[in-house]
């Protein structure tokens, strides 16, 4: 029995503050027979506009076999490191995507399953699970896992700048810029800060 590809992929290790989210995605069969030039038309989130990628986000919800979304908050990262966040990020993306197909009573047996994780570390899974350095430029389902874990971490970054409107985090999203450590300095750190992570 050939093995099912599931990619996972994180969004949001480098940001100073703001949870790491995770994706989770089997793209199935029917996916790539609908969307023929999938690997072109997904490439890596990081390269596609906003209006792209949420375009892709609704494709791939509606569309992949299975899909999950994980996060580990802030609180998290500054406990037990931004490694250890990301891959137990991961590892909950894949669970909420395991849990999800059962409850639409999709088939997917873990032994008939193999991951393949964007990076050079894998999370504690119960199935074979494969690091691969810059996957999300190579694998279909490490490109949606991406773009899923990126749309839900600026989904939830813009409701975070409404709460503290000072730190402008729709803009930057929470990344190390110039502006972003301006407004650190000028403000203090803010409720979502990561405080293990330096501003200077």
């Amino acid at each position: 029995m050939t093995a099912i590809i599931c990619g996972i992929d994180e969004a949001g290790r480098g940001p100073l503050a703001g949870h790491v989210y995770a994706g989770a995605v089997i793209l199935g069969d029917n996916f790539k027979i609908k969307f023929n030039s999938v690997f072109e038309m997904l490439n890596d989130s990081k390269k596609l506009s906003l209006e792209k990628r949420k375009q892709l986000e609704k494709e791939i919800k509606e569309n992949a076999l299975a899909w999950g979304i994980g996060l580990s908050t802030y609180e998290e990262i500054d406990k037990i490191n931004i490694l250890q966040a990301s891959l137990l990020a991961m590892k909950r993306a894949y669970i909420t995507m395991i849990e999800e197909a059962a409850n639409k009573n999709i088939v997917l047996p873990d032994s008939g399953i193999s991951v393949i994780v964007d990076g050079n570390k894998t999370p504690d899974l119960p199935v074979p699970c494969t690091a691969l350095v810059k996957a999300d430029m190579q694998v279909p389902e490490v490109m949606a896992a991406s773009i899923l874990a990126k749309t839900a971490r600026d989904t939830y970054m813009e409701e975070m700048a409404k709460l503290y409107p000072q730190y402008l985090y729709e803009k930057h999203k929470g990344y190390p810029t110039k502006a972003h450590r301006e407004l650190i300095k000028k403000y203090g750190p803010s409720p979502i800060q990561r405080i293990s992570f330096s501003v200077s």
